[in-house]
């Protein structure tokens, strides 16, 4: 895990064209998305497959795990905890669409981070589209050959994170806008399927606690 120092993040929602200031304290994250391999190891199956009429990711052990939903990554998030002696963060009940799960921030154990800290680790004392060039740092559309890759082979951030943009987008804590999209979460980065616009550190997607699709997976934080 990699140590992200306390900052401030102006986020932004280009569909409602708004922006808001968020503050993180320090906090650790991982600097790769979680693998198919970790995830099998820890949970002991793979995640559910798609319905055979949907792609299904030629993933690898060391490919960013795909096809798991909000509610299967902080179960995740949990299990990995205790398995490491660590303090659960999450609290989880029998609601699909997740309300009823809650977060203690102060809990030493794995967790997702939020929207706020995942821009703010993502781009690293940046302040552009993206943290270097596109073809150097992601694999999106026009490089991936319609498939996710083994982590960490494109270049890192100056934090030293890998793949914030493309190769997969990535499950954040924060609900989406609940007045509009009720119980929508967001994610975060784009994934190898996406154009260049999607690709970008600001970028805002969202949905259902329980989707899954081949190019959607997340990464793991802990509070420093």
């Amino acid at each position: 895990m990699i140590r992200v120092s306390a900052g401030r993040i102006l986020l932004r929602d280009e569909g409602t064209r708004t922006s808001w200031v968020a503050e993180t304290g320090d906090f650790l994250l991982a600097p790769y998305p979680v693998t198919s391999a970790l995830y099998r190891s820890v949970t002991g199956e793979a995640p559910v497959s798609l319905p055979v009429s949907l792609p299904v990711s030629s993933a690898g052990p060391l490919t960013p795990v795909t096809e798991v939903s909000w509610n299967d990554a902080v179960r995740f998030c949990n299990l990995l905890s205790e398995a490491a002696g660590l303090t659960p963060c999450y609290s989880i009940g029998d609601d699909l669409n997740a309300q009823d799960v809650a977060c203690d921030w102060n809990a030493d154990g794995y967790r997702l981070p939020s929207e706020a800290e995942w821009e703010y680790a993502c781009r690293a004392g940046t302040t552009g589209v993206r943290y270097g060039e596109l073809d150097e740092i992601a694999w999106y559309r026009e490089n991936s050959g319609g498939r996710v890759h083994e982590v960490g082979t494109r270049a890192p951030n100056a934090g030293g994170l890998y793949d914030m943009i493309g190769n997969v987008w990535e499950w954040c804590w924060d609900v989406y806008d609940p007045a509009v999209y009720g119980p929508y979460r967001v994610f975060r980065g784009g994934g190898a399927h996406d154009l260049p616009r999607a690709c970008r550190a600001s970028c805002r997607r969202k949905s259902h606690p329980t989707f899954r699709i081949d190019d959607l997976g997340f990464r793991l934080a802990r509070s420093a």
